[in-house]
């Protein structure tokens, strides 16, 4: 393919030489000067390993060149990267004026541009950038219409410094967020001849997908951290440790846990979190990330709440009392608390969960459902039909299998609200989940 890669810093220059070595036609478009005649030397402007050589390769190939001439590289291109830099403001929003610029003088020169062509932002931008920014820059700078006159894609990196070439040859995965199927498809063929599963999402979805991993790698960078600095003031090898939790892919390292959706709860997660704060307290060790997850939990339970609230409807019906489906087990359920609240603002509450009804007459948690929880207790309804029929408002609590069923069931008079995730699309008109 002919490609125009706009900003050759650190992902424009890895980019131009992986896409040159492979066999296409880039052209390297800077505003510096120095940066377009050291790659038209074969020289490379940043430090990495292996990437001069690329870089030469590609220029005696005659498949690399630099230019500060946009409209000129515009034109001989079918393609076009945005690889621009998005730094910091002060406050922490971005700095999107290197991206504004280049989108102006992209779509200038598309005005004059007959043949299709695709403007892919690869750099790291924030959700609706694209629609919001990218897009209407280039529509008013073009007088065309992006996903007819010409393409729009996202295609978020991956490369880690020091590593970047093989993270671009050996992905673990490639994003592509498209505005059109066109454009979708070039960027499917672009990346074919690599060994990785071609992911294709809307272009909202892809720009949020690269902002997770990079916070989630910050999480476990901090929360490895954290857990040594205890395990240090504790006499214990933080190493040792997080060498034997990252062992078990079952849980630990999976996707286990890795869904939004409603709090959690049980006997061992609220307790261990509270009592290792606490410990860490006592040593006189910060621990910041791990002190904050109860109170981010308390803040999912009054996130369902504010959703509850926010219809005009009394009638509320809770299907699913125990913080996971399959067990009796009440102990700091989120749905209990989450019970306790709209009990305390003076909602008609019913409530069914059978393995709780049971528990109630039978059960081990008898005692503590009769002694810490009469006033939730005695909502609870035998019939599930007699808590859906009485309910303007239905929420899904937990994962039992018919809830589902009544989600599905039953008709648009009645509000749902999806803590578990059983919706296969995002909110609509009565039907809210709470994280889609």
């Amino acid at each position: 393919m002919r490609i125009t890669i706009f900003g050759l810093g650190y992902v424009g220059a890895v980019c131009a030489g992986c896409l040159s070595a492979r066999g296409h036609e880039v052209i390297g478009v800077d505003v510096s000067q120095t940066k377009i005649d050291l790659i038209n030397q074969g020289k490379s402007p940043i430090v990495e390993p292996g990437l001069a050589e690329l870089l030469e390769a590609g220029v005696k190939s005659g498949r690399l060149r630099g230019t500060t001439d946009v409209a000129a590289a515009v034109l001989a291109s079918e393609l076009s990267f945005i690889a621009v830099g998005t730094p910091s403001k002060r406050n922490g929003d971005l700095d999107l004026g290197y991206m504004e610029s280049v989108c102006k003088q992209i779509g200038a020169a598309l005005r004059d541009k007959q043949e299709r062509h695709t403007v892919v932002v690869r750099s790291t931008v924030l959700p609706g950038t694209v629609k919001n920014v990218v897009i209407p820059l280039i529509e008013a700078a073009s007088g065309k219409k992006a996903g007819v006159d010409f393409g729009v894609a996202t295609n978020p990196e991956f490369l880690r410094e020091s590593t970047a070439i093989k993270d671009y040859d050996f992905p673990a995965m490639t994003v592509i967020g498209e505005l059109d199927q066109q454009s979708g498809d070039l960027l499917q063929e672009l990346y074919s001849e690599l060994d990785a599963p071609i992911i294709r999402k809307s272009i909202e979805v892809a720009e949020m997908i690269k902002y997770t991993c990079n916070v989630w790698h910050a999480a476990k960078v901090t929360f490895a951290n954290e857990i040594g600095n205890i395990a240090k003031a504790a006499g214990v090898d933080g190493r040792e440790v997080m060498d034997v939790v990252c062992q078990d892919h079952k849980l630990n390292l999976s996707k286990y846990y890795m869904k939004p959706g409603f709090a959690f709860g049980g006997s061992c997660l609220p307790k261990d979190v509270r009592a290792l704060s606490y410990r860490a307290g006592s040593l006189d060790v910060e621990a910041p990330l791990i002190s904050s997850l109860m109170r981010s939990n308390a803040a999912q339970v009054k996130k369902a709440f504010d959703i509850v609230t926010n219809y005009d409807k009394r009638r509320i019906g809770l299907l699913g009392l125990s913080f996971k489906a399959g067990t009796d087990d009440l102990r700091e359920s989120p749905l209990v608390e989450l019970a306790e609240m709209l009990i305390g603002k003076g909602y008609e509450l019913r409530i069914f969960d059978s393995n709780v009804e049971y528990a109630r007459v039978f059960g081990a948690n008898k005692e503590y459902i009769e002694s810490k929880i009469p006033h939730v207790s005695s909502l609870l309804c035998k019939e599930l039909d007699e808590v859906v029929a009485q309910s303007d408002v239905l929420i899904i609590g937990n994962g039992e299998r018919r809830f589902a069923e009544v989600m599905e069931s039953v008709g648009e008079d009645k509000q749902i609200v999806d803590l578990v995730g059983f919706m296969a699309h995002p909110t609509q008109a009565n039907r809210e989940g709470i994280c889609w």
